[in-house]
């Protein structure tokens, strides 16, 4: 936390919107320190620990593909535990994964996790582009679920505004296009702890293609599903502020048009 400033600056940022009050130094430390409980549990997992998972109320839809399986795109942010749970769930369930995100130079847990879940656990890589369109379409074909990240702008090739936190902010929407070009639901999920060291998923209702809708109306209720889950992530951070684990700045936000007035 002493050395890593810029990542500092934009938690005491993002901690002054959640807490609708400007964040000290202590809150800064929780949020920081949240974050290295994130990692230490996914260590213990690596070493054999076992985590159990609850379901939140209103979760069905995601409990129902866990135990029918089939292609979907499963929706996810850099909320509590979220990505940890999406190793366990193909390792448990034993539903095949394959997980859209960056690869980086300091990714050892993430090259630990998937030579334990190797076989249930893909990476496709957004910074290879052409491979990465190759391995999206394949699988696509494979009939398998695909995971993709939707809070992040670096890579996200569609974003749009929505509500969060006070005001209309970007938010990546490719996977709503994504849905509408292969045919697939979508499902949105994250993943809390309690304080007895279990998680908790939290999944929105299932989103689906209806055959021969226009494309516009599609995305237009991807709209209104994306936006019903924001609603519910902000009611988490609400409550337990710490679990936003974005050190980088807040999705911009889209000021209305004032132009024609």
């Amino acid at each position: 936390m002493t050395a890593m400033k810029e990542q500092r600056r934009h938690s005491r940022d993002y901690l002054s919107l959640v807490l609708r009050r400007r964040a000290g130094l202590r809150e800064v430390f929780r949020h920081f320190f949240a974050f290295e409980e994130a990692l230490m549990l996914r260590l213990r997992i690596l070493n054999g620990k076992a985590v159990p998972c609850h379901y939140a109320s209103g979760s069905d839809a995601f409990l129902e593909w866990i135990e029918k399986g089939g292609p979907v795109l499963l929706g996810t942010l850099h909320v509590g535990v979220s990505d940890t749970l999406g190793f366990q769930i193909g390792s448990v369930h034993k539903r095949e994964i394959h997980i859209v995100r960056q690869q980086v130079t300091n990714s050892h847990d993430t090259e630990a996790m998937q030579a334990i879940f190797g076989a249930y656990v893909h990476f496709i890589w957004v910074n290879e582009r052409d491979s990465m369109l190759i391995a999206l379409k394949e699988a696509a074909a494979s009939g398998h679920a695909i995971a993709l990240q939707c809070d992040r702008l670096d890579h996200s090739a569609r974003s749009e505004a929505f509500d969060f936190l006070g005001g209309r902010r970007l938010f990546p929407f490719t996977i709503y296009h994504l849905a509408v070009i292969f045919g697939r639901p979508v499902i949105l999920s994250v993943g809390t702890t309690l304080p007895g060291g279990e998680s908790v998923l939290h999944a929105s209702p299932r989103f689906e293609i209806v055959e021969g809708e226009p494309r516009e109306e599609a995305l237009a209720r991807g709209r209104a599903h994306f936006q019903a889950f924001l609603n519910v992530v902000e009611e988490i951070l609400r409550k337990d502020p710490y679990l936003w684990f974005n050190f980088i700045a807040m999705n911009p936000l889209i000021l209305p048009d004032r132009s024609s007035r």
